[in-house]
């Protein structure tokens, strides 16, 4: 969007700004239920993923995230409510979105006596946003990008679990994707596995796409997400940006210091509530901005070795929401 004549270019990026903001989500379910007999799966969700955000969506064994996942992409109906991707209601439009969406969904499923890169040949011929011509680069290219080159020409059946994952993650990278939907993409992989993974995650959420990852492994959430999604039994217990979400309800300011009681002094000397923890003191929220409470232990002589934040731990926040030990 242009802004009009004489307006200043900060006044334009902030228009540009609130533009991206407003962009249409990824994807969207409203008011979704799966029900299998007597079982409700997914009962009465709501959730939007915000396009160019990685979504991790977190929830125990039975919290309804792959039948949420399956839903959003159109490989099961919901029994009520809608779901959206790309802008096009699924199932009913899922042609018109899926050659934009790469996905890993419940395991990889191959054929055990091609190779890896047979495999993901016959996959790539089915991709009808890659022409015949560039098959071969793009398998090549896929199989290096996600560490299965020197395998690549092994027999599927003597593939390791990580290996078959890592062989589902390529076929979901063939093609430039504009939302890649992984559902616990680091099953079966070993320490350098799961870098491999969280670095493609961080290459994909660069180059401008959509990120959607079930997970139980919360630490790699937290490092990689930028947004979240806990399920708990088919319902949904919290939704939002992780940073939000982190630092609600644990406000405070967390000052590292060696002279601590030398802190505490300076600072309940100005009237703010401050206490020992760890190693330094934790000022509560109410009291003096933070650049004055640096300003204020300097110069009272304390050594301030950081300034944060408080913030929960995502594994603290997950614990809190759906009541489980971790």
């Amino acid at each position: 969007m242009t802004a009009p004549a004489g307006q200043s270019a900060a006044a334009g990026e902030r228009g540009a700004a609130g533009a991206a903001a407003a962009a249409p989500p990824a994807a969207a379910v409203r008011g979704v239920r799966k029900v299998f007999g007597k079982t409700v799966a997914v009962d009465g969700i709501d959730l939007e993923v915000p396009s160019g955000a990685v979504l991790g969506m977190l929830g125990p064994n039975g919290s309804g995230k792959t039948t949420l996942i399956r839903m959003l992409l159109g490989l099961t109906r919901p029994t009520e409510g809608s779901a959206e991707l790309l802008g096009h209601p699924v199932p009913d439009a899922t042609e018109q979105a899926l050659p934009h969406v790469g996905a890993l969904v419940e395991g990889p499923g191959f054929h055990p006596f091609l190779s890896g890169r047979e495999n993901l040949r016959r996959v790539a011929a089915t991709e009808p946003l890659l022409a015949s011509a560039q098959i071969g680069d793009a398998v090549g290219t896929a199989l290096e990008r996600v560490g299965l080159s020197d395998a690549a020409d092994r027999r599927f059946r003597g593939y390791s679990l990580g290996m078959k994952q890592r062989l589902g993650l390529a076929a979901a990278l063939l093609v430039p994707r504009k939302l890649v939907v992984l559902d616990e993409p680091t099953n079966g992989l070993d320490p350098a596995g799961t870098r491999d993974v969280r670095r493609i995650v961080a290459e994909l959420h660069a180059g401008g796409a959509t990120v959607l990852v079930s997970s139980h492994l919360l630490a790699e959430v937290e490092a990689t997400c930028t947004h979240v999604a806990v399920l708990q039994t088919g319902t949904l217990v919290a939704a939002g940006e992780l940073s939000v979400l982190l630092e609600a309800g644990t406000g405070g300011l967390v000052v590292s210091t060696p002279d601590v009681d030398l802190a505490l002094e300076a600072l309940r000397g100005v009237g703010a509530t401050a206490f020992a923890e760890g190693d330094g003191v934790v000022v509560a929220d109410g009291g003096p901005p933070t650049p004055e409470v640096v300003a204020l232990l300097v110069r009272a002589g304390v050594a301030v070795y950081e300034a944060r934040r408080r913030r929960a731990r995502l594994e603290e926040l997950f614990a809190r929401l759906t009541g489980e030990e971790t």
